[in-house]
């Protein structure tokens, strides 16, 4: 069965992306793709695009609500890594709702 994300990507179209700068490739250890970021302070930094309004990460592929993907998904940031953790399991927590709420689609 798919999880509820491979067809939602509303997280993905409605919040900042904020992770630590360690995070990109340009350092190393880093993973997520420099190319696909914005760096907002000297430690801090997020996915390019989740930065303005409406906010659309670069990285997510697809039709919200339809069907999406990462782009990067093995090489996505930790707050991705740690966002709806239960939506895989077809919950949801409130942050998951509100942005499911946000672009029309049915509560999980």
């Amino acid at each position: 069965m798919d999880s509820a994300c491979l067809s939602c990507g509303a997280c993905c179209a409605t919040y900042r992306v904020s992770f630590p700068c360690d995070e990109i490739d340009d350092v190393p250890g880093g993973r997520v793709p420099a190319s696909l970021v914005e760096r907002i302070t000297a430690v801090m930094a997020c996915m390019r695009g989740t930065e303005r309004q409406p906010p659309r990460c670069a990285a997510l592929s697809g039709e919200v609500g339809s069907r999406v993907s990462c782009v990067i998904y093995e090489f996505r940031p930790s707050a991705c890594r740690d966002f709806a953790p239960l939506a895989a399991f077809g919950s949801a927590d409130e942050a998951c709702q509100d942005a499911r709420r946000r672009h029309g689609l049915p509560p999980l």
